[in-house]
C-alpha cells in the first residue's frame, strides 16, 4: 500500500460556505481528506490553474469582497 503524505503544516484558514463544500467535493472525488486536496492544490497551483483567467478571476473576487463580507 502507498504510504500516504505526511502534513507537516497545520494552517487555520477561513473559506467561504461555497468554497467549503467545493473543496469537500474535490477531495472525496480525488480520494483524498480536506488537507490533502489542499496540499495538492497548492503544490500542483501552476498546472491546475488557468494562468490567463486567474489575474480576471481574482480581481472580480475582490471587487465582490467588502460587499461578501457584510
Amino acid at each position: 500500500m502507498p504510504k500516504r503524505l505526511r502534513l507537516t503544516r497545520r494552517v487555520n484558514i477561513a473559506l467561504t460556505e461555497d468554497a467549503w463544500r467545493r473543496l469537500k467535493r474535490f477531495a472525496q472525488e480525488a480520494g483524498l481528506d480536506e488537507g490533502e486536496a489542499l496540499s495538492f492544490l497548492f503544490e500542483n497551483f501552476d498546472s491546475v490553474t488557468d494562468s490567463d483567467n486567474l489575474g480576471h478571476r481574482v480581481r472580480l473576487f475582490n471587487a465582490e469582497l467588502e460587499a461578501r463580507k457584510r
